[in-house]
């Protein structure tokens, strides 16, 4: 016997859920789910009483995004990404729902088509098409 032992197990990586600073618990639920077409998912607040702080989920198809107006939860101006089978749709969509659009939709040099738009806590949901490559 060497005294060999077995490595430890490795653990797998399930999920990547973006945190976004927001300061208004309400103004932001209403922008993601009311605008953009997310639900809400849950809600944790230090007193029920009072909307803020507040961390809570989103999500829309299955993504999830999770929005925190605790302070320690990052700073406003964050970036999230989101793959989307269609830009243009998601650009009438949001268009119909009167949601400003900051950019786009757009082709970029690196072959995606693009389309960013900013919550009120200036921070840039990007919906990227990557098909066009």
């Amino acid at each position: 016997m060497t005294g060999r032992t077995d490595p430890p197990k490795r653990a797998s990586v399930l999920a990547a859920i973006p945190v976004l600073h927001v300061e208004s618990s309400a103004a932001a639920a209403e922008f993601y789910c009311g605008r953009l077409g997310f639900r809400k998912g849950f809600a944790h607040r230090l007193d029920e009483a009072k909307p803020d702080p507040c961390y809570f989920g989103v999500s829309r198809d299955g993504v999830w995004l999770h929005l925190s107006s605790f302070s320690g939860d990052g700073v406003s101006g964050g970036v999230v990404h989101l793959e989307v089978d269609d830009v243009d749709a998601v650009h009438a969509e949001l268009v119909a729902r009167g949601v400003p659009i900051d950019s786009g939709p757009m082709d970029q040099t690196w072959g995606a088509r693009e389309l960013y738009v900013k919550d009120a806590d200036r921070n840039s949901i990007r919906f990227v098409d990557h098909r066009r490559r």
